[in-house]
């Protein structure tokens, strides 16, 4: 992932796909808030999908039906980013969630019908400038990610973006 203005928002990935409803409770459980990040990322989806993180890997895409990320504000997104994952995926996010994802500089596209292109393992390409998704021959196009989110995630964050625009001094996004 790298700046909209040389074209080159497409992430290629092997996917992990998961249902309807997961909650940040299943990928963040509240025990783990209490240990650093690369702690914390050994617990993602602890009870969902035991032993994912050792078969998880750098540029892996997660795919994941409606209403995913459902439940609390946890900074999922940063276990995600510590793993690897290169993005995301949903036929529907929940709206905090994609906002969370993006504030921590975790590329995400909402995809229609996302589980019915791509089963688990398959290689999936997703445009988040253009506004689409492709595994194989099936594409499905979507609406693209607006120049504002793309500077967000470009900049690896909300924070970031905001330290590089000289509205926060840099320690901020150290933080």
């Amino acid at each position: 992932m790298t700046d909209h203005t040389t074209g080159r928002w497409t992430i290629t990935g092997r996917t992990w796909v998961v249902g309807d409803g997961v909650d940040t409770d299943a990928m963040y459980p509240g025990y783990a808030m209490k240990l650093d990040v690369p702690e914390a990322a050994r617990h993602v989806f602890y009870a969902l999908r035991p032993g994912w993180v050792d078969e998880v890997a750098p540029g892996d895409v997660l795919v994941a039906g409606r209403n995913f990320g459902i439940g609390s504000s946890r900074p999922v997104a940063a276990l995600l980013r510590h793993l690897g994952v290169a993005a995301l995926v949903a036929e529907e996010f929940n709206s905090l969630f994609l906002r969370n994802a993006i504030n921590n500089g975790m590329p995400a596209l909402t995809v229609p019908g996302a589980r019915d292109l791509v089963a688990e393992g398959e290689e999936l390409t997703v445009d988040l400038e253009h506004g689409w998704a492709q595994a194989g021959d099936r594409r499905i196009e979507v609406a693209p990610q607006p120049p504002m989110v793309l500077d967000i995630l470009a900049a690896g964050g909300l924070l970031p973006r905001l330290v590089a625009d000289g509205y926060l001094p840099a320690e901020a996004a150290a933080g």
